[in-house]
């Protein structure tokens, strides 16, 4: 099978994507995956070959792909990642105080997103997914559960926090920043 792939991209190309996105040198390198002295290398030579120049051509040819891998300032105290794997499904932003929320998803597999179909998540709606990632208020002998847990009474928020939500039939989980 043959590919249509750039044999190589000048420094001034590189310098203008990056110029072009408001990029550093650093950011760019935060981005690739590589070292900022990686990316003045980059810079200052002629051509650059190779799996670089592969990814700078895709960048190149689908601007809007810089959209999607740009993480947004946070808008409220709290923000949930909600994974799959190591690949993020859905951004939360959550002020518990005021009950607000806002999202940010990351797939466009409805079943892979925190809230499925729902773009603009309501708090109860949000109270109902954390909920789904721990076990249910219900559940027999909850009481040992909390125990082992080492939480003083039910809240799913403290549950994910020990957990990550993690469930045993699926691989998504919740990585919580405060």
């Amino acid at each position: 099978m043959n590919f249509i792939k750039t044999e190589y991209v000048k420094s001034e190309e590189i310098k203008r994507f990056r110029k072009k996105y408001g990029l550093t040198q650093k950011d760019l390198a935060e981005l690739l995956g590589c070292s900022k002295p990686t990316v003045e290398r980059w810079e200052r030579n002629e051509k650059v070959d190779g799996i670089p120049a592969f990814l700078f051509d895709l960048l190149m040819r689908y601007p809007d792909i810089m959209n999607e891998l740009v993480v947004p300032e946070r808008y409220f105290p709290i923000r949930l990642w909600y994974m799959h794997g190591q690949h993020v499904c859905t951004l939360i932003d959550v002020d518990e105080i005021n009950q607000r929320v806002r999202i940010k998803n990351y797939t466009d597999n409805l079943l892979d997103r925190a809230f499925g179909r729902i773009e603009k998540p309501s708090f109860k709606d949000y109270e109902e997914f954390l909920e789904s990632r721990c076990f249910p208020k219900q559940r027999d002998k909850m009481k040992l559960i909390l125990e082992d847990l080492n939480l003083p009474f039910y809240d799913p928020m403290l549950i994910v926090k020990k957990t990550q939500g993690r469930m045993a039939e699926d691989d998504f989980w919740i990585r919580v920043e405060e």
